[in-house]
């Protein structure tokens, strides 16, 4: 019976502490600005990347009149 208390002791403060240990941003102000603004900049291309993955900036070929591909 001990050692099952022992253990919810030790998992509860275990898992009040994830991500704690470790914190992803720097705890100086400045850094921790810049650190955001190149996050937040990398997460603006996403879209861009996601129709670029799924071809969807490419001409659709439904379409009524013909489209030249090549180059004039």
């Amino acid at each position: 019976m001990r050692k099952f208390v022992l253990a919810g002791l030790i998992m509860a403060a275990c898992s009040l502490n994830t991500g704690c240990i470790v914190p992803i941003w720097s705890a100086s102000p400045d850094l921790r600005v810049r650190q955001l603004i190149y996050a937040s900049e990398n997460y603006r291309h996403i879209p861009e990347i996601w129709s670029r993955i799924w071809f969807l900036d490419q001409p659709d070929f439904c379409t009524p009149y013909r489209t030249h591909g090549g180059v004039i």
